[in-house]
């Protein structure tokens, strides 16, 4: 028999045993669960039928015996619940592992050991109760990192213990579907990357895929990294950077018992909610729990408590939207200037300056005694412990305050009996009235004195803008913009709106975290932030207060920023206002999204010298297209989205500016083919034909992209560049580009 029939029976052989084993497990998986699930609704029944009718006062001292009785019954009933969610979450695991159980081997030689040992490499593990073999190693494991890291010949992994060495001889990789091995082949370097090229040439999916299969290397360091307290991606279009970040949480998750982080110890901070939903399957897919998932503004309306908070969305489409040059450019400075570290100083300022001149402090009598003067009481801030929140301080002197008066209450009460008594013929009433009368003194005392113990943010941020000397004082020595007057005179205006602004929400809430704190976040261990480059210095300083105790992931790519120009120094920035003891910068300059040609037509929308590195697959070159009037382009685009459809792409996005100009479009084709209109309050799969305004098609991919109106008035700006550059860079197959009248002066030497 010849050595390839060999081969193949082999793994054949080898995958019939890893299914037996993985279905044995899986039937007493489900055994368990049935038994548990009777367990629970037994242990619910006797609890109810056991305590129901016999305890009337669970908390009185007579029924203890029966209290703790029916504690027991809950904690069965917990126990039992933990059980079932254990073994219900194991099943999904084993039913996936039976579908496809491994796609990955390696033979590694121990150094010192005589033989090669067969590795086979999953997305979960698989160990035989009976024998102890492991069967498939997850692909987290620290011997799975050298199928990643390695080729054939000397290789070494990082385990508890200490390094590993050892040997490679054999790297193989295997397409398994449906419990059935349909072909496998040994991983020389050119043959992985056909294996990859050919998984990079299939459609694109509604939702993002995971890619335990095709890591690479440089992508496998940032996984598997657990030194860095901060570790920033820089990563470009295509590079796969948020599928890195998404799999290092899978990774984090799957951790030894010291350093595993569960689902409630991580939180992701995704750039929209249609984003969200896209990378939702990830996790699950790689036998995890999701993990929770916001977006920032979604942080400002919880620390605010407000609903009527701008998106970030919604001032995107006024900035990108706006037909007047002036109103763009307040908009633009507007939020440059108050996200920005000389803002988030002069905030640090008015914050200790609040209690020498905008606190009104007040002389408290009670009882006709001075119980405090306002010198005194400005006198306790000023020299109280600096650090401790404002805020927590003013609650300590009310506190202290409240602490004088009720000394004197007895005192107090007494004058009013003798007053009331005077007043009244009836001895019954004394009592009763007298301290109805005690209790609105008091009310309206704690009223007054919460007139300078509570600080009332948003009135404070107010005079700020509005009183121009103190402005002014507050930011002496700080380089100001050009049209500070103008930002000022803007954000009042916009204080008198019942709305909040996404700068002013911003600031606002950078006021509350460091005057009265926020704890909801405080025990995070672990933030995934991404789409980075679209922050500003305030968002971090933000973060920095919320997350105290977190280490934290960031990816950003400075090519796809939006409303501003972004460099390098970004990184700096971040890690400056961080503070983290280990932090590193990493790069991934490979994409592997778009085609070479997309990405060639790509990378004349960056400055020059910057240059993209292909995965080398080859496409149609991208086409400027234009036509003598709007219905003559309607057609050219139809005729484009029907030459897609003829190629079986999946998902065709057609990529506008702004919201306003995907309504218009949609309303001009939604009549005459079938297409979907995502806005911003809008979340579906990303499948079929829709229209999408740019800036909330950053991270998504689509088989097929048409970018429209790409005319001079659209697209004319260094700003427009970058919109041009994440709008193309969507593509995995395809682009074209339409319009009518001139064309935009970015395209003029394409």
């Amino acid at each position: 028999m010849e050595q390839s029939q060999l081969e193949q029976d082999f793994e054949n052989k080898r995958l019939e045993q890893t299914i037996v084993i993985a279905k044995e497990q899986l039937s007493l998986a489900r055994l368990r669960c049935a038994d548990n699930k009777a367990a629970i609704i037994s242990a619910k029944k006797d609890m109810w039928e056991d305590s129901s009718h016999s305890i009337g006062n669970l908390w009185s001292l007579e029924n203890l015996y029966e209290l703790a009785e029916l504690s027991q019954y809950a904690n069965q009933v917990s126990e039992k619940l933990s059980e079932y969610d254990r073994d219900a979450d194991r099943i999904l695991v084993l039913e996936r592992l039976i579908n496809s159980p491994y796609f990955a081997r390696i033979d590694f030689n121990f150094d010192g050991e005589d033989t090669f040992e067969n590795i086979y490499i999953g997305r979960s593990s698989l160990k035989d109760d009976k024998t102890h073999e492991i069967y498939v190693y997850d692909w987290r494991s620290p011997i799975s990192s050298v199928f990643y890291r390695f080729g054939t010949g000397k290789v070494f992994y990082e385990s508890p213990s200490g390094k590993i060495t050892g040997e490679v001889n054999l790297k193989r990789q295997y397409e398994i579907r449906k419990g059935k091995l349909k072909y496998f082949f040994d991983a020389e370097i050119q043959i992985i990357d056909e294996f990859l090229r050919k998984m990079l040439s299939q459609n694109a999916s509604s939702k993002m895929k995971t890619i335990v299969e095709t890591i690479q290397k440089d992508q496998d360091m940032i996984i598997r990294d657990m030194e860095m307290d901060l570790l920033m991606v820089q990563g470009a279009a295509g590079s796969g950077k948020t599928s890195v970040a998404l799999h290092r949480v899978a990774y984090l998750m799957y951790q030894g018992l010291s350093a595993k982080l569960s689902c409630n110890d991580i939180v992701i901070i995704s750039p929209n909610t249609l984003f969200e939903r896209y990378i939702s399957n990830v996790l699950p897919e790689l036998g995890e729990k999701n993990v929770n998932s916001f977006v920032f503004e979604e942080i400002l309306s919880k620390v605010l408590q407000s609903e009527t908070i701008q998106t970030r969305n919604h001032f995107l489409e006024c900035l990108l939207s706006s037909d007047n040059q002036s109103d763009r450019a307040i908009l633009k400075s507007s939020m440059a200037f108050k996200s920005s570290s000389q803002f988030a100083e002069i905030l640090k300022r008015f914050i200790n300056d609040l209690p020498h001149h905008w606190i009104p402090f007040d002389d408290i009598f009670y009882d006709e005694n001075c119980v405090a003067t306002r010198q005194l009481l400005k006198d306790k801030i000023l020299k109280g412990n600096k650090e401790s929140l404002l805020g927590f301080r003013l609650k300590q002197l009310e506190n202290s305050i409240l602490k004088l008066v009720h000394k004197q209450k007895k005192n107090r009460l007494e004058k009013l009996r003798i007053l009331i008594r005077e007043q009244s013929a009836y001895d019954s009433e004394v009592e009763a009235a007298a301290r109805l009368l005690s209790i609105h003194e008091s009310s309206a005392l704690i009223k007054k004195i919460r007139h300078f113990t509570e600080l009332d943010c948003i009135d404070l941020y107010r005079k700020l803008f509005s009183d121009k000397n103190c402005f002014y004082r507050l930011a002496k020595g700080l380089q100001l913009p050009d049209n500070i007057e103008e930002i000022i005179d803007f954000t009042c205006g916009n204080l008198e709106k019942d709305y909040l602004r996404y700068d002013d929400a911003l600031a606002l809430v950078f006021l509350h975290l460091n005057t009265k704190g926020f704890t909801d976040y405080q025990n995070i261990k672990q933030v995934v932030i991404d789409e980075a480059q679209d922050y500003y210095p305030l968002h971090f300083e933000i973060l920095n207060s919320l997350f105290p105790k977190s280490r934290y992931t960031i990816l950003g790519d400075i090519h796809q920023t939006i409303g501003k120009q972004e460099d390098l120094s970004l990184y700096d920035q971040v890690s400056k206002i961080l503070n983290k003891t280990k932090s590193t910068l990493v790069t991934l300059d490979k994409s592997f999204r778009s085609t070479n040609e997309i990405l060639m037509f790509s990378t004349k929308f960056l400055n020059p010298g910057f240059n993209l590195n292909s995965f080398s697959r080859k496409g149609d070159v991208p086409a400027v297209l234009t036509a003598q009037s709007r219905s003559a382009l309607d057609n050219l685009i139809i005729t484009e989205v029907e030459t897609c459809k003829e190629k079986d792409y999946q998902s065709i996005g057609l990529i506008c500016k702004t919201e306003r100009d995907a309504i218009y479009l949609y309303e001009r084709l939604k009549d005459r083919i079938d297409i979907q209109l995502i806005k911003s309050n809008i979340e579906i799969d990303l499948k079929g034909v829709f229209i999408i305004p740019v800036y909330m098609s950053k991270g998504l991919e689509f088989d097929a992209v048409l970018i429209c109106d790409v005319d001079k008035d659209h697209f004319n700006s260094e700003d427009d560049k970058n919109l041009l550059y994440i709008a193309c860079t969507r593509a995995l197959h395809r682009v074209n580009l339409f319009y009518i009248g001139d064309i935009s002066p970015l395209l003029q030497s394409k």
